[in-house]
């Protein structure tokens, strides 16, 4: 099978963490960037890297990367893609993306250049004038920084971070993808045992169940690339029996989750049960102030941030709270990740290490307390 570079998005903070995980999965010539992974693979590497991959944000084939300052110039890049590789006559090829610090700033002109020279190369490939678009979806890609000129073919479709268990979530979920990371982090194993006392809706929970229980987080939803003509349906069924083939059901690993909402615990509990791991994992109904340290747990938890959901200076009583809940000394390990730069004087402890991570737009910090 034809080889492709494969890029993929990730949280700022996370490069390592992604890089390590297309290890695992056998990419070759892995590159860490700012925001992303790039590595070598072909269209089973694309099945794996979607299916497996829980930190990426979405798995993007380059076709190609140029200098443009000119409408021409772009045009005339677009134009040498070998688009008929991936493209069929009736399949739809959309576009869209974004310029920065770039002599070419109009999106929807960029937008429509590119659309007009895959039109033109195509229509030159295959002797038509008029394509239907009715067929599977290519989406289209592109990002301009600095007058480089990057195009990419999506795989994936809908983000990787929409694993299918959450159809619902409370006011401030923390992304699956970031709290996958997060879980990578805190290194929960097949044995460990996890603690989120502030749950929400389950996330934390059922990541670190997917992370220790080795469930592939795409493994039960649907790709665009599946649809592609050149992407045999045969090689994404091989790839989801691997996936399933890998899972520790044997492992001992056990999660429980409080919260002071009770909407919160029936809205986690219900999520657990979409994600298949009720027997792993169930959250309920505790207010931090009664949380009661457990021995031997690896405590991860996204407390209600003070612009959110709190008014801050309860969020700071609450950082207090923790602290005093949150003791050293019983085999604990504390991950919680705060945007609030004092969080360390409220808790009373500095951390062991610090790492800077971004929950959306929100620069955060994950605080780590080592066993």
């Amino acid at each position: 099978m034809d080889k492709y570079k494969i890029v993929c998005p990730c949280h700022f903070g996370l490069e390592s963490v992604l890089n390590f995980e297309i290890r695992k999965i056998e990419g070759e010539n892995i590159k860490s960037d700012n925001g992303r992974v790039t590595f070598d693979g072909d269209m089973a590497m694309i099945a794996r890297a979607n299916i497996c991959l829980s930190t990426a944000e979405r798995v993007l084939i380059q076709l190609a990367e140029f200098r443009a300052q000119t409408f021409e110039e772009l045009f005339q890049g677009v134009k040498k893609i070998p688009l008929e590789n991936f493209v069929g006559k009736l399949e739809a090829f959309p576009v869209k993306g974004y310029s920065l610090n770039s002599n070419l700033h109009s999106i929807p002109d960029c937008q429509s250049i590119i659309k007009k020279a895959c039109v033109e190369r195509l229509r030159e490939k295959y002797g038509i004038n008029w394509f239907e678009e009715s067929g599977s979806v290519h989406q289209i890609q592109f990002g301009i920084m600095k007058d480089i000129v990057t195009i990419y073919l999506d795989t994936s479709g809908a983000g990787l971070h929409k694993r299918g268990y959450r159809k619902n979530a409370n006011i401030a979920p923390i992304k699956e993808t970031l709290a996958a990371g997060i879980v990578d982090l805190a290194r929960v194993r097949p044995d460990s045992f996890v603690c989120d006392p502030c749950c929400g809706s389950g996330t934390f929970l059922i990541e670190s169940a997917y992370k220790a229980l080795n469930i592939a987080p795409g493994i039960n939803r649907r790709f665009s690339a599946e649809g592609w003509d050149i992407s045999a349906a045969e090689i994404w069924k091989q790839e989801r029996e691997r996936a399933v083939s890998l899972v520790r059901k044997d492992a001992s690993f056990k999660a429980q989750g409080f919260d002071y909402d009770p909407e919160c615990v029936e809205l986690s509990n219900d999520n657990i049960k979409k994600a298949g791991i009720s027997t792993k994992a169930s959250a309920s109904l505790r207010d931090l102030n009664k949380f009661d340290d457990i021995e031997n747990a690896t405590v991860i938890c996204n407390p209600p941030y003070g612009e959110r959901m709190l008014e801050l200076r309860e969020a700071e009583e609450l950082y207090r709270v923790m602290g005093r809940k949150f003791k050293t000394g019983r085999n604990n390990s504390y991950y919680i990740i705060s945007p609030h730069e004092s969080f360390e004087d409220f808790f009373g402890r500095k951390a062991d290490k610090r790492r800077k991570l971004y929950n959306g737009m929100i620069k955060c910090q994950l605080f780590m307390y080592f066993k």
